[in-house]
């Protein structure tokens, strides 16, 4: 688990790397490491996110979540991009995008833990093979 603070998202995240660290620290728990901030949508994406989204173009549930944000009338993310802070991608032994899960499906949803067991152990038969 890696994160990625950006500041793209109704600017929920304004302050400096070490104050982000701390509240998702305290906050949420987080204990993988952080980070410098960077932009994952929009013009400056950063290039880890533009393959990201340029390998996985929607989330699972991206649908939903939109619905969600236009109800607090937040205008929506064109087609491809990050919809949303806390949106997962899956990356596979090999770099490649396994999966891409919108910021509703939590770390321990059914659905983000199916599929990391299923890269786990997928990822266990590839390695025997190289």
């Amino acid at each position: 688990m890696l994160g990625f603070p950006a500041n793209d998202f109704a600017n929920q995240e304004p302050g400096s790397e070490s104050e982000i660290a701390g509240f998702c620290s305290t906050t949420y728990g987080v204990d993988f490491p952080m980070f410098g901030k960077i932009h994952v949508t929009g013009a400056e994406k950063h290039p880890l996110y533009r393959a990201l989204t340029e390998s996985a173009p929607a989330s699972v549930d991206e649908a939903p979540l939109r619905e969600r944000l236009a109800g607090y009338g937040l205008p929506p993310a064109p087609p491809g991009e990050v919809v949303w802070n806390f949106e997962k991608f899956l990356v596979d032994r090999r770099g490649r995008v396994a999966g891409r899960f919108s910021s509703l499906v939590t770390p321990d949803a059914e659905a983000l833990v199916a599929a990391l067991d299923r890269e786990l152990a997928t990822g266990a038969a590839v390695e025997t093979q190289d």
